[in-house]
């Protein structure tokens, strides 16, 4: 079995490393662990230990969310074709015959 002074840092391989992080078992120096409730651990387990626990939402609420949403994307949808539609018959009939620009280059004698 090798000691600790033949380990070198996980993040700086130049470094002997000084402590073995409880939470990953991976082996740093002096620079890269940091004491936290009275023991040493290394900064991606801190992260973890630190990071606020987000609260589960329930499934009633998660499908309530989920066919609100696709409810409104099914009104936005309609909404948008409708203002499509609006436009196209906002169009005068000539233009729809193509005699618009027949007129602009051909004038009548």
């Amino acid at each position: 079995m090798s000691g600790l002074h033949q380990k070198v840092c996980l993040n700086h391989h130049e470094r002997e490393a000084v402590a073995r992080c409880p939470g990953c078992g991976h082996f740093y120096c002096r620079e890269c662990i940091s004491e936290h409730d009275g023991r040493i651990i290394c900064a991606a387990c801190l992260r973890k230990l630190l990071r606020p626990v987000e609260k589960q939402q329930s499934p009633v609420f998660r499908w309530v969310a989920r066919a609100t949403a696709f409810g409104l994307s099914l009104l936005t949808g309609w909404y948008a074709f409708y203002l499509v539609g609006k436009i196209l018959l906002s169009i005068p009939t000539d233009f729809h015959n193509g005699t618009v620009w027949h007129n602009d280059l051909f004038p009548p004698p």
